[in-house]
């Protein structure tokens, strides 16, 4: 299945990455692995995780506070947005209108 990510969704990726490499030497990478294991299991299992409504849900990463919202359908899973779950968990929502 294919995945794509809405411009601002892989903006907030690379920052992240960024932001966590400023912290300590490879966490970046660190991070960024995890959110490609966590695309991983939202590709095997589409509709397993957290709905947020009737098509958008959220997969959460294990390690990191972060959690991939996304739109599945049969041809592919749209990513939008990379989001920090302690920093206002709503913004997103404009993108999907």
């Amino acid at each position: 299945m294919k995945v794509r990510f809405l411009r601002p969704a892989i903006r907030e990726l690379n920052e992240a990455i960024r932001y966590y490499n400023v912290q300590k030497v490879r966490l970046g990478e660190e991070f960024r692995d995890e959110a490609w294991e966590t695309i991983g299991r939202i590709k095997e299992f589409p509709l397993a995780w957290h709905p947020l409504n009737e098509t958008i849900r959220r997969c959460q990463m294990r390690r990191f506070p972060y959690g991939l919202i996304y739109e599945p359908s049969e041809s592919e899973i749209v990513i939008i947005a990379v989001a920090h779950l302690h920093q206002e968990p709503e913004y997103w929502r404009i993108r999907t209108q």
